[in-house]
């Protein structure tokens, strides 16, 4: 019994296939931990969320801001685009959106000490803030008013958490931190532009990775995310970084996690 943990797949159906082919992976026996953006930009999202439901009780995915775009384009509160079109086309559609909604944010498990969540955690989060936040718009995410609460999510926010903040105000800081940061201020600003690797003059903007931010607080738990394919591979004892931008044409990461340190094996991605 395995525990394999896969960054970024973006609808690159074929090269998951290699991968879970190398890692010699059995849904029967093994699982599979996604670290969400299963969809878009690769020529077939429709295959991989159709596989992945066909394997639905050996999974556990988080769900990535390529995921939640493709729910909102299912409600027509964003415009869709040509590689998301088969799965708004498929007969099964409601059913493969349906489960998408129900998947979380942030998944963990204390006996393999990782919590995983798509774009990582906010500095200003330790790890009972993290659960309650994630389950509160999961809440939102899965209810009968999902369309217009992603309507409202669609907005810009805050970059900063404020409890005192109004709810939806909280909620897109919250969606937004899970699904879309990368970079942060010493004080646990997050910015949600920059899309490049750490640099030198990112730094000298007062720009450094969320998990150096120097305020972050303690989640107790190896934290791995996906989201930062510049960043690519990224390992240091605490965050495990697994997008390597199959989808630009580089790799497909996967890292078993029931290891004492993680066993990295990579497939080369054709570009989609």
């Amino acid at each position: 019994m395995a525990v394999w943990a896969v960054g970024d797949i973006q609808g690159c159906y074929d090269s998951f296939q290699k991968l879970l082919k190398k890692i010699e992976f059995n849904p029967k026996r093994d699982t599979l931990w996604l670290a969400g953006d299963l969809v878009n930009r690769g020529d077939k999202s429709l295959e991989v969320l159709e596989y992945l439901y066909s394997i639905k009780k050996s999974i556990k995915v988080v769900l990535g801001n390529h995921d939640i775009a493709l729910i909102a384009s299912y409600y027509g509160v964003k415009k869709s685009n040509p590689t998301i079109e088969p799965i708004l086309k498929s007969p099964n559609t409601k059913r493969l959106i349906d489960w998408l909604r129900h998947q979380p944010f942030l998944v963990w498990d204390k006996k393999l000490n990782y919590i995983m969540s798509h774009a990582g955690i906010s500095p200003q989060f330790d790890f009972k803030m993290a659960v309650k936040y994630a389950s509160s718009i999961e809440n939102k995410l899965q209810s009968s008013n999902s369309k217009s609460w992603l309507n409202n999510m669609l907005k810009t926010g805050s970059d900063i958490f404020d409890n005192k903040s109004s709810e939806l105000d909280r909620d897109r800081y919250i969606l937004s931190s899970f699904t879309r940061m990368r970079f942060c201020y010493d004080d646990g600003r997050l910015d949600f532009y920059q899309k490049g690797k750490p640099s030198n003059s990112k730094i000298n903007k007062g720009l450094k990775p969320w998990f150096d931010c120097p305020t972050r607080r303690s989640i107790g738990l190896r934290v791995i995310f996906g989201h930062w394919s510049t960043l690519g591979y990224f390992y240091n004892g605490d965050v495990l970084a697994l997008d390597t931008g199959c989808i630009w044409g580089r790799e497909l990461t996967g890292a078993r996690l029931d290891t004492k340190e993680p066993k990295i094996i990579q497939v080369k991605c054709d570009k989609s």
